[in-house]
């Protein structure tokens, strides 16, 4: 998507960040992949054997390019995670693939970024409880799917009720929204059940999928956050995360304004957010 590359053009146009802010990522190896991905499709999606049924309900085909991709964005989110135990955040300029479950992919997303990079630092030792925070207007159904029986790496999802995907998977605490939703009542929600989640997790570390599919403008979200709601609702998370002394990584999730200029503002705002808050 264009959003990709633009995210980081602006960031340097708005002198927010120097080029010497960023990182490139490798192709990460399959046996990290494994850690939360089955590996029999992990091998079918890396050799292009997936079954045809597979390849329709991930929605798109399957080229050795696309493929790479995915696994760039994986290390690409390992290496912020690192970087975040260091300052207390760091940013995946893409990633949030929330939709690919351990042994399927779904809605556009092979292989779950965040989920591996979790697993990753779970067994590397790195981290000993992991809270996941989804707030894409679509429910982290991968994620939950592969840590829904795991007692250390904990998902939340805020998501919309009636929309994708139409079979919701168990997270370990959801809260399923109404069509429609405005400002005031999305952030009152999110301030009354995040300290409450803090208290009861105890997370070392967080990752935080901030999707901007919230937005009004959203061609496929349908709830009615405006730019300033969806500025304060990151700004909830970080709060909340530096108050608790607990570092996170940001994957960017979703967004699909009619016009892109919104998309790449209501993302560059998650970092402006960040950096005022953690005064970087």
């Amino acid at each position: 998507m264009l959003k990709y590359e633009l995210i980081p053009e602006q960031l340097i146009y708005e002198g927010l960040v120097g080029k010497e802010s960023f990182f490139e990522p490798e192709l990460v190896d399959k046996e990290v992949i494994y850690l939360a991905h089955d590996k029999k499709y992990t091998d079918d999606l890396l050799n292009l054997t997936l079954d045809p049924k597979m390849v329709r309900r991930i929605g798109f085909p399957m080229p050795e390019s696309l493929v790479a991709r995915e696994r760039y964005l994986i290390d690409g989110t390992i290496k912020a995670s690192l970087e975040a135990m260091k300052s207390g955040v760091s940013f995946n300029t893409a990633g949030g693939t929330h939709h690919a479950g351990r042994d399927f992919g779904e809605g556009f997303c092979l292989l779950n970024d965040q989920a591996v990079a979790a697993a990753y630092l779970y067994h590397e030792g790195l981290a000993k409880k992991i809270l996941i925070i989804d707030l894409d207007v679509h429910q982290g159904n991968g994620t939950a799917h592969i840590f829904e029986d795991h007692p250390d790496i904990i998902t939340f999802s805020i998501h919309g009720e009636k929309n994708f995907p139409f079979k919701k998977e168990k997270s370990h605490y959801d809260i399923p929204l109404h069509d429609g939703i405005e400002d005031e009542e999305y952030l009152s929600i999110l301030e009354d059940r995040l300290p409450k989640l803090f208290d009861e997790v105890e997370p070392d570390f967080v990752y935080f999928q901030s999707g901007v599919d919230v937005l009004a403008t959203d061609k496929l979200g349908k709830f009615q956050l405006s730019m300033e709601g969806c500025r304060k609702r990151d700004a909830v998370v970080f709060q909340y995360c530096k108050k608790f002394k607990v570092p996170v990584e940001v994957s960017m999730g979703g967004g699909y304004s009619v016009h892109i200029k919104d998309i790449v503002n209501a993302h560059v705002n998650t970092y402006r957010t960040a950096i005022d808050i953690y005064d970087l």
